[in-house]
């Protein structure tokens, strides 16, 4: 990348008279380092986040494909294409969100609002990854890059109007879950089953919910409730929570119906999938903590992928899926 991509936007802000332009407060001191173009792209494309597009790869895995070359070769090639077409978003998303950005405590250190990548490089490689992804698509299956298109699309509608009106922003991103899970399912020419779409909705309204509810409270102490997301001005907290823990009973409800199905337990062979509802129901009781009851000032999506709780809770959900259905 040229030089232009460093440390070169107008609108970074300039702290006060006599203010250090340090950390906020619990942060990390190397947030405000000084970084290369290519660190602060990498950073701006926020590759913690990519996990999310692993229910790209979710049909794979519970079509009993896991096992067989070209079925995953399909399916990783599609689950890369997410992750560009996620890495875009989030720069773009970034620049919009440029002013709004240096209110919050944390988010003030992303490369864009720290104004260590120029507003217009982010721009530019935003616009390159899109375009590779979606072509990648195409090569690979129509209906998968009309999913990624749909994506995209709605994603780009989210960061310029619809997240500033409150349930849509939170519907939008559960729908972005959906289209991952679809999408995995046309590259790998597999149908869709209901309940993975179902288990994926209710738990995608959850996170979702418990962002806002996390954003919410943390705005209210520090007296910025529309400044930080516009959006937060519809929402209520005690409405937030007592959603959270309707979707909390839903979702663990669901996934326990899916393992009883008689169509699971067919075509599994087994009823033993049963027991990764434990580990589900403690993921998502690990979440309100992170999100309602021990609140930290990073937002609960991303705090849950440093507890090492959560962590070794997912690993064990992952290798007991893994083990009923392929074992």
């Amino acid at each position: 990348m040229s030089s232009e991509g460093v440390v070169t936007d107008p609108t970074v802000a300039v702290p006060r008279p006599g203010e250090p332009a340090s950390a906020a407060p619990g942060s990390s001191p190397d947030a405000t380092r000084p970084m290369g173009a290519g660190v602060a792209l990498v950073r701006s494309l926020r590759p913690h986040q990519w996990i999310k597009n692993v229910f790209v790869a979710a049909p794979l895995v519970f079509a009993q494909k896991l096992g067989e070359p070209y079925y995953v070769m399909h399916g990783a090639l599609a689950v890369l294409a997410f992750c560009a077409l996620s890495g875009a978003v989030y720069a773009f998303n970034d620049v919009r969100d440029l002013e709004a950005d240096r209110l919050h405590p944390t988010k003030r250190h992303r490369p864009i609002a720290a104004g260590q990548l120029s507003r217009r490089a982010a721009l530019a490689w935003s616009a390159a990854l899109a375009a590779g992804a979606l072509a990648g698509c195409i090569a690979l299956d129509w209906r998968l890059a009309a999913f990624a298109a749909a994506y995209l699309a709605q994603n780009v509608a989210y960061t310029l109007r619809l997240k500033q009106i409150a349930f849509v922003d939170v519907a939008l991103i559960a729908s972005g879950f959906l289209l991952r899970v679809l999408a995995g399912a046309a590259a790998i020419a597999v149908p869709t089953s209901g309940w993975l779409l179902l288990c994926t909705a209710l738990l995608a309204l959850f996170l979702g919910f418990g962002k806002r509810a996390h954003e919410l409270a943390w705005a209210e102490r520090n007296g910025r409730t529309t400044k930080t997301r516009a959006a937060l001005a519809g929402y209520r907290l005690d409405i937030l929570r007592v959603t959270m823990l309707v979707l909390a009973i839903a979702t663990c409800a669901a996934f326990v119906a899916y393992t009883l199905d008689e169509r699971t337990v067919t075509e599994f062979g087994t009823n033993r999938l049963i027991y990764s509802a434990a580990f589900v129901a403690f993921g998502v009781l690990r979440f309100l903590q992170l999100a309602l009851w021990w609140p930290r000032d990073e937002a609960p999506t991303e705090a849950m992928l440093r507890d090492p709780w959560f962590l070794v809770d997912l690993a064990g959900a992952v290798a007991m899926v893994l083990y009923v259905i392929y074992g």
